[in-house]
């Protein structure tokens, strides 16, 4: 391990540390830092020597901003081949820390989105401070909330996971803590010490964490709660435009605003992949079906185009297609839902 590598994986005292490495492009993941994070949770976890796991990153920018869009785009706009590769890899190192024995601990301290959420929502302690900014935003690329986010999003009460799928809305700690993204909050000058004294006493984490527990304020997404319980209730995405238009309320019309922006085709997927991840059996079974949206949405036109628009031309003027909610057909979505052949098929680590 050295100190400039993409993710540093290390046992200090009794505690596995992982810290994500790559603070000029917001730590985005790569294949090889999936890799690494693997092979360290493989041989910390029948490690008597290792009591806990903590993530956390270098530098002031935040935690985790996703993964590595722009080698997907451009695997996707060839053979997709390293693309498939990256999801296959990523999705084993989610599942793995979904049934990890040992206790794990994610610092979202600033930005946490994307392959982030991934990383920090499987953990059983999910830290979050005033910095923290929370946001599944594929639908404005074309691409879909992966990394479990089917599974997590679709256990939220009152539709709150659904609007933050399809709008990519950004939240801050409190609305974290409402909805049970974060299980702590504390204020971003005590996280050094916090963490120095986790190292010390890993043992002592719940306690630890009592005392430097902070107030992060009233989450301001619970005066929209009722409203988007009522309004994102719909049985389709145009059942939920429907209702946002005819509740002709400021809010309402900030939301179909934002949803006009977004991929059509990816609306309705996310719909349905959250559909399916409110009642799939298993988080592995869950992450087989991502798998296999995944491997098909990362060439189709619109990630290509979402990511010429937001990442690379920077213009926001994506040119989607289909170009409306009502071209996106059954036809077209069972294809991307469809089992691939058995041997493409992803699979959880043994």
């Amino acid at each position: 391990m050295t100190q400039d590598a993409e993710v540093l994986c290390r046992i200090e005292g009794r505690v596995g540390r992982i810290t994500l490495n790559r603070p000029q492009a917001l730590h985005a993941l790569t294949t090889s830092m999936c890799r690494l994070m693997t092979g360290a949770l493989l041989a910390w976890q029948d490690d008597p020597a290792v009591e806990l796991v903590m993530f956390d990153h270098s530098g002031e920018r935040g935690f985790c901003a996703g993964g590595d869009i722009r080698m997907l785009a451009d695997s996707g706009a060839g053979d997709g081949k390293l693309a498939r590769e990256f999801f296959f890899i990523e999705y084993r190192l989610n599942e793995l820390l979904f049934r990890y024995p040992k206790p794990t601990l994610a610092i979202m301290d600033g930005v946490t989105m994307g392959g982030g959420v991934g990383l920090a929502q499987p953990c059983r302690y999910r830290l979050a401070t005033e910095r923290t900014t929370f946001a599944m935003p594929e639908t404005g690329i074309g691409l879909f909330p992966d990394v479990g986010g089917g599974w997590y999003l679709s256990r939220m009460p009152d539709h709150l996971g659904l609007w933050l799928a399809l709008t990519g809305a950004r939240i801050k700690a409190a609305d974290c803590e409402l909805l049970g993204i974060a299980t702590d909050f504390v204020q971003s000058a005590q996280v050094a010490d916090l963490k120095a004294a986790i190292l010390a006493d890993p043992a002592a984490i719940e306690t630890l964490l009592t005392e430097v527990e902070a107030d992060a304020g009233r989450p301001p997404i619970a005066q929209h709660q009722d409203e988007i319980a009522r309004l994102f209730a719909g049985d389709s995405v145009e059942a939920i435009t429907a209702a946002l238009e005819a509740a002709e309320s400021d809010w309402a019309r900030d939301q179909l605003r934002v949803l006009a922006t977004k991929s059509p085709q990816t609306l309705k997927v996310a719909f349905r992949q959250l559909r399916l991840g409110g009642t799939a059996k298993s988080f592995a079974d869950h992450m087989a079906l991502e798998y296999r949206i995944g491997a098909r949405v990362v060439q189709r036109h619109d990630f290509l185009e979402g990511v010429r628009a937001v990442i690379v031309d920077k213009d926001n003027a994506p040119k989607w297609n289909p170009p409306d909610l009502e071209s996106v057909g059954k036809e077209l979505l069972d294809g991307i839902f469809a089992a691939l052949p058995s041997e493409d098929e992803w699979s959880p680590l043994p």
